[in-house]
């Protein structure tokens, strides 16, 4: 609640708000790493569609450059003549005559049927291809919004333990608060008690010489580091010089 325990500006971050749109600190770790489990399916991805594309290439190349295509042609063409009349001739013309033969062949061939006949994949079979990866991403950056619902389902069925739970986390902040402002006492007392540098000295001049520089030449909250606003409180001590934030002071 809010108005029981109201966060500090550092406490916010390691809380995660059911109601806010955007991915908070604690969300954007576990993301991450959801994301990082996906970059070997990617580079087996484009491992595999890289070799996709050479073995195509390769194809390509054998099937546009070792086409051989054959041409045969061949003409044969046998003739006996006798001359003569007698007996003899007429018989030799009777029975060798029958050998005369005349006969043309043309034989056309290739091994277009032995190559290979390789086909690319097109865009959209690409597309197809890495769609599913894509989905797997945009679920590890959309699984942190159904992941907030754990704890309301939880509290729902163990309202026991929801309220141990609420109990534990107010007395951890409160231990975590005493430890913070115990750290920060002493952070600040060394930093007091450094000799201030050229540059701050020349910042405290300016801002004392002119007065109007003080919109430009603001300084920030000792603490968190807030830019200064008109809600930012000096440190009563006029040799300190420290200036902080309302929640802070």
């Amino acid at each position: 609640k809010q108005t029981l325990l109201p966060l500090l500006r550092e406490e916010t971050s390691s809380f995660i708000f059911p109601c806010h749109p955007a991915v908070q600190r604690p969300e954007l770790q576990y993301m991450v790493m959801e994301l990082l489990r996906c970059i070997p399916l990617l580079l087996f991805l484009l491992f595999v569609c890289g070799l996709d594309h050479f073995i195509f290439s390769i194809l390509s190349i054998i099937q546009h450059h070792s086409f051989v295509q054959y041409s045969y042609q061949a003409s044969h063409h046998l003739s006996v003549n006798v001359m003569g009349t007698s007996l003899m001739a007429e018989l030799l013309r009777g029975t060798i005559g029958a050998l005369n033969t005349s006969f043309d062949s043309q034989v056309e061939t290739s091994n277009l049927a032995c190559l290979p006949q390789a086909s690319e994949m097109t865009r959209q079979q690409y597309l197809d291809t890495c769609l599913p990866l894509g989905l797997l991403a945009l679920l590890c950056v959309l699984q942190v919004y159904p992941f907030r619902l754990r704890r309301a389902i939880a509290a729902f069925y163990f309202p026991k333990r929801e309220k141990a739970r609420v109990l534990f986390l107010y007395n951890k902040l409160l231990r975590q608060r005493k430890n913070f402002l115990h750290l920060q006492r002493g952070r600040v007392a060394r930093q007091a008690r450094q000799p201030p540098t050229l540059g701050t000295l020349l910042l405290r001049w300016c801002r004392r010489r002119w007065p109007w520089l003080r919109r430009c030449l603001r300084q920030r909250c000792t603490l968190c580091g807030t830019p200064e606003t008109p809600r930012h409180r000096p440190c009563p001590d006029p040799e300190c010089g420290a200036l902080y934030c309302e929640q802070c002071w």
